[in-house]
C-alpha cells in the first residue's frame, strides 16, 4: 500500500507498505541508537556505457552508522519478489560500485519478523 507517510519526522512518498514497515524498522534502530540515521532514495546510480534497459538504479535507504561497517553506511533494497529487471538494477549496481555494500530485504525478512515487530512498533502498519 504505497503512499505518503511521516517517519522519525521525514515525510516520504514510500511506494510499497514493505518499505513504509522497514523506514520504521530503521527508525526504531535509530531511537535505540543501533543505527545513526537513515535516508530514503537519497542517490541515483548511473551505469555508465549503458544505453539499453536499465541505465540508473536508486536503491530504497541509505543506513549510516551501522556497527561493523567500514564505510560508515549500506544501502538496503527492498524486495518483495525480485523480477528481471530489479535482477539487472542490482547485478549492474554490484559491476559498477562493488565498493558499496548492499543489503536485500526481502518477504522472508518480514515473514520471519512481523509478529516480533509489530509489538515492537507501535506504528507498524498491518495488511488493509
Amino acid at each position: 500500500m504505497a503512499g505518503w507517510r511521516v517517519i522519525g519526522g521525514k515525510n516520504h512518498y514510500f511506494k510499497s507498505l514493505w518499505e513504509i514497515r522497514y523506514a520504521h524498522w530503521l527508525q526504531y534502530q535509530k531511537d535505540k541508537g543501533w543505527i545513526i540515521d537513515w535516508k530514503y532514495e537519497p542517490k541515483t546510480f548511473w551505469f555508465s556505457g549503458i544505453r539499453r534497459g536499465c541505465v540508473s538504479y536508486k536503491p530504497d535507504f541509505q543506513v549510516f552508522g551501522d556497527i561493523g561497517y567500514e564505510t560508515g553506511w549500506y544501502w538496503v533494497e527492498v524486495k518483495g519478489y525480485m523480477d528481471a529487471r530489479s535482477a539487472t538494477k542490482i547485478k549492474r549496481f554490484k559491476k559498477y560500485f562493488p565498493q558499496e555494500e548492499l543489503r536485500i530485504v526481502d518477504k522472508n525478512f518480514f515473514k520471519n519478523n512481523n509478529a516480533k515487530l509489530r509489538l515492537l512498533i507501535p506504528a507498524w502498519e498491518s495488511w488493509r
